[in-house]
């Protein structure tokens, strides 16, 4: 019996289907996870709003930002412009109160009174700028001298729509008042700005020669 079973033809042990090494496994899921993780998180609008905000506030309207902190401002506007409406100056929310909350040159919005001079004598307590349809923008910058005098600078002026995101103010002379006195003085004066950016929080806006507002809805 077991002579005629040696003599029985042998046939190949059938082979297994070739496994995939845990190793392999592995090092595809961790290059798959790396890849996925080197791609850019992009941030939405709200995001970015938030973030421009949080670099901002707390600064004296940009004076004690360093040029770095500058720079990252501008470049957290440079991306909102892209979640900017196309017609922002024919856009509703571009009325009513606004605080000037930041200028790339803080000395652009108050003139002589944010100068380095000047803020050794004048605290700026507040900066507004009211948009009254259809065309009127009251500016308005509060202060008070050496702490304990109060006064105002204000202008009045009338908008003029330049094309489809740049807008031209023409300001009368401002009236400036200082506890119970008030006069005004110098002459016309014109500003033009491009809105970059809007929605029902803030607004953003370049200036001719370049710098960088941002502006945030007031509280009512």
């Amino acid at each position: 019996m077991a002579s005629s079973l040696s003599l029985l033809p042998s046939f190949p042990k059938p082979s297994c289907p070739p496994s995939i090494s845990s190793s392999h496994h592995r090092r595809r899921v961790s290059a798959v996870r790396s890849s996925l993780s080197a791609q850019p998180l992009v941030a939405g609008p709200d995001d970015l709003v938030s973030t421009i905000l949080s670099k901002v506030k707390g600064t004296d309207r940009g004076v004690l930002l360093s040029k770095d902190g500058h720079r990252e401002v501008s470049d957290v506007a440079q991306k909102l412009q892209k979640y900017c409406v196309s017609e922002p100056v024919k856009c509703p929310l571009i009325f009513g109160e606004w605080d000037v909350l930041y200028c790339s040159v803080p000395t652009s919005p108050g003139g002589g009174y944010r100068s380095s001079f000047g803020r050794l004598f004048l605290n700026a307590k507040e900066m507004v700028q009211v948009v009254e349809a259809p065309d009127i923008v009251l500016n308005k910058v509060s202060f008070s001298v050496l702490g304990f005098l109060d006064g105002e600078v204000s202008l009045k002026g009338k908008l003029k729509v330049l094309d489809e995101k740049w807008i031209q103010v023409i300001f009368e002379p401002p009236e400036l008042k200082v506890g119970s006195l008030g006069f005004r003085y110098g002459g016309e004066s014109e500003v033009k700005l491009e809105i970059t950016y809007i929605d029902d929080k803030i607004r953003l806006g370049i200036g001719s020669k370049g710098s960088l507002f941002v502006f945030l809805r007031r509280a009512h």
